[in-house]
């Protein structure tokens, strides 16, 4: 839902305030379709390569709180919404 001037962020915020154990609250500004999902990387220890989850996977069986959704590029977008079908 893209809906200018509704406090669409506090209210993020405060669900995330109000559950925190279980909520994850990411602002898609700054994050990637990697980021929200899953990324690869590299152990510094062993140098072995590992899973990291994200906030989709973080949340699983709760809520993940995607703020600035729109401001996101297009290609992590749509990379989420196939994430969020498969929920």
């Amino acid at each position: 839902i893209f809906c200018l001037g509704v406090a669409k962020s506090q209210f993020l915020k405060y669900v995330h305030r109000f559950m925190p154990s279980r909520t994850v609250y990411a602002s898609g500004k700054a994050s990637s379709a990697a980021g929200l999902t899953a990324a690869v990387q590299r152990d510094q220890d062993s140098g072995e390569y590992c899973i990291e989850a994200g906030a989709l996977m973080l949340a699983d069986n709760g809520i993940c709180c995607i703020d600035e959704f729109d401001k996101m590029d297009l290609n992590d977008q749509v990379a989420i919404h196939e994430s969020m079908e498969q929920q």
